[in-house]
């Protein structure tokens, strides 16, 4: 780890320790509530009784995790936001911008920590931003529980930690360095037997209705020239990040899995390791998608996501017309 990171986590601990001696401490996940978001913030919590995680919504891993694990995780409905009167700050984990929380914050000091590619926070005195470029949040909150409160790394908190890395990294296709040398660290830790763990976490069998679902998508397939990349293009009534993962298992450069419902549309992206190396950016292209179309998009290189009121069919023509305009390196 370099100088640099260590500065940025003494940084963090003194931020972290001001906050949780003035009062209570928010720790306010992404609205998707994946792994990564929801295993950061509740391993956080665990470092201080004045943190709380909290957030939206718990996505179907992270929920058989905090009911496995009886963990604290506190759902907030957007729009009936009741702070503490006495809350002292907000931490945010694995957010790229405020409205990603989908809640109202308060008006108190926030800490944001987060590795996406895309940022639109608007900081202000007082508050602090720990962003890296890592294979996931989980990632910058273990290094900073190794280094100041590894007392507080039992078993199932590195369960939550792994199971963020595992899932943020496509169960490490898109890992580096970094993120094997972490997940070492948090077996070791927390005594997990990893297949067991792996297992374990993927216990869950979709309902028939839920596999006729994705059989659906699959069967939708279309193959799509974008200029140098060659992408995958089906629609889905739910479970679009699932369908995408199963396609990107078939060698496209790019996956784009469009949903609408309800009046919003949602495209759901993933790219091939070797499609980011040369030279596919999917945050980025995602992020351009919410300038030219409204609504909110961003992510990771190789998976993000858009959701937004246009038209669906002009949505995924839009990331396919940014796919092909991207130049391929190799």
């Amino acid at each position: 780890m370099s100088q640099l990171h260590d500065n940025d986590l003494s940084s963090l601990h003194q931020w972290l320790r001001d906050a949780t001696a003035r009062g209570p401490v928010a720790v306010v996940t992404g609205k998707n509530g994946d792994m990564d978001t929801v295993g950061s913030a509740i391993a956080l919590s665990s470092t201080h009784p004045n943190f709380m995680a909290c957030g939206i919504h718990l996505g179907r891993v992270a929920r058989r995790l905090v009911e496995a694990h009886h963990a604290p995780f506190r759902q907030i409905k957007s729009g009936h936001e009741q702070w503490p009167s006495s809350i002292s700050a907000v931490v945010v984990v694995d957010a790229a911008a405020a409205d990603q929380t989908g809640l109202e914050l308060p008006d108190v000091p926030k800490c944001i920590l987060d590795h996406h590619a895309t940022d639109d926070w608007q900081l202000s005195d007082g508050d602090f931003s720990m962003k890296w470029d890592v294979r996931s949040t989980t990632e910058m909150v273990a290094r900073y529980m190794l280094g100041y409160a590894k007392e507080q790394m039992t078993g199932p908190v590195c369960e939550f930690l792994l199971a963020g890395l595992v899932t943020d990294t496509g169960r490490f296709r898109h890992a580096n360095a970094g993120s094997f040398e972490i997940a070492s660290s948090l077996l070791i830790q927390g005594h997990i037997d990893y297949q067991s763990f792996i297992e374990s976490m993927e216990d869950e069998r979709p309902s028939p209705s839920e596999q006729g679902a994705m059989l659906r998508g699959l069967q939708r397939t279309e193959l799509t020239e974008a200029g140098p990349w060659r992408v995958l293009r089906s629609t889905a009534g739910t479970l679009e990040g699932r369908v995408a993962s199963l396609l990107s298992g078939i060698g496209a450069d790019a996956v784009v899995v469009t949903r609408h419902r309800h009046g919003e549309t949602r495209l759901t992206v993933r790219a091939s390791r070797s499609s980011v190396l040369n030279g596919l950016h999917l945050g980025t292209i995602m992020e351009g998608l919410s300038e030219s179309l409204g609504g909110e998009g961003g992510g990771h290189d190789g998976a993000a996501g858009w959701s937004g009121q246009a038209d669906p069919i002009a949505a995924e023509s839009a990331f396919i017309d940014a796919v092909a305009r991207t130049k391929r390196g190799k």
